[in-house]
C-alpha cells in the first residue's frame, strides 16, 4: 500500500435477462515490481496474519467508490460496484469506514454493494446484525458470498437485511455434468427466489454452464464467459464498447 502497487480490477455481472452488465464486483490485485501482477489468494492470507486485512480493506472500498463515481461522471450508466468485506472490518469501524467512502466519492449508496462470506458473518452474528441494518436502511445493498460453503446457517436469511446470494463456483464448475450440483443450485435458488433474493452464479466459464445457471432460475451470473476482471481503464472500454460508445478517454484508477 505504501509504494503504491495495489490496483483493482472490477469483473461484470450480467442480468441472465438482458444479457447486459447489471454490475461489477471489484477485485484487489498486487502488482509485485518483481513477481508480476499476483492475485489475492498469493497475498490476502499474509495481509490476515499480519494485521493489515483492514486498512486494506478500507482501501478497497475507497477506490472502488471513487472509480464508480468516475464512471458516473464520465457519462456511462451507473453500476452497482460491489466490494468484499473481511472479518476485521466488519468487527471494527464498517459503518464509519463506509460512510467516509461514500462522502469522500460523492457516490450514492445504492451504488455500493458489500459482499460478505458465510463464515465472516456467522463468526459475529449477534454484533453483525446491527450493523447489517444500519447499512441496509442507509440504503446499501447486502450479499452472501459463496454461500453453500461456509456455515450454511439458514437462521441468518431472515434475520439479516440481505439483498443478493451469490452461489459459490464450486457448484458451477460440474453443474452440466452432475446432477447432484444442479439439485443444489435449483435448491438455493429456490429458497433465495422464496424470501425475495436476487441469485447470482459465480465462476460461469462456459456456455453448457451458463444454459444451466439460465434454466435453474438463477437471476445474473459472474465469470470468464463473459469477461475476465479487467483493469479499471479497459473495464470503461468494455462497458463502452457495449453501449457503442467512442472508446477514447475512459479514466483509469490511479495506481493507489
Amino acid at each position: 500500500m505504501e509504494r503504491r502497487e495495489l490496483e483493482l480490477h472490477y469483473q461484470p455481472k450480467v442480468d441472465l435477462r438482458t444479457g447486459r452488465t447489471s454490475g461489477t464486483e471489484a477485485l484487489v490485485r498486487w502488482r509485485h515490481p518483481r513477481k508480476g501482477l499476483l492475485p489475492p489468494a498469493q497475498f490476502i492470507p499474509l495481509a490476515e496474519e499480519i494485521g493489515v486485512i483492514a486498512p486494506l480493506g478500507v482501501w478497497v472500498l475507497r477506490e472502488a467508490c471513487r472509480q464508480s463515481k468516475a464512471w458516473q461522471d464520465e457519462g456511462l450508466p451507473p453500476l452497482r460496484v460491489a466490494v468484499n468485506i473481511s472479518a476485521s472490518q466488519l468487527r471494527q469501524n464498517l459503518l464509519d469506514d463506509v460512510v467516509a467512502a461514500l462522502k469522500d466519492s460523492r457516490l450514492e449508496p445504492k451504488w455500493l454493494e458489500l459482499e460478505i462470506t458465510e463464515s465472516v458473518v456467522m463468526q459475529n452474528a449477534s454484533e453483525s446484525i446491527g450493523m447489517l441494518e444500519r447499512l441496509s436502511r442507509m440504503g446499501i445493498h447486502l450479499s452472501i458470498d459463496d454461500f453453500g460453503t461456509g456455515y450454511s446457517s439458514l437462521s441468518y436469511l431472515k434475520r439479516f437485511p440481505l439483498s443478493t446470494l451469490k452461489i459459490d463456483g464450486s457448484f458451477i464448475q460440474d453443474i452440466s455434468r452432475n446432477p447432484q450440483d444442479a439439485a443444489i443450485v435449483q435448491a438455493i435458488v429456490a429458497l433465495a427466489h422464496s424470501l425475495r433474493l436476487m441469485v447470482v452464479a459465480e465462476g460461469v466459464e462456459n456456455e453448457a454452464q451458463l444454459d444451466c445457471v439460465r434454466s435453474l432460475g438463477s437471476d445474473e451470473y459472474q465469470g470468464f464467459l463473459h469477461s475476465e476482471p479487467l483493469p479499471a481503464f479497459e473495464f470503461g472500454r468494455f462497458l463502452k464498447a457495449g453501449l457503442g460508445l467512442p472508446l477514447l478517454g475512459s479514466l483509469a484508477a490511479p495506481a493507489a
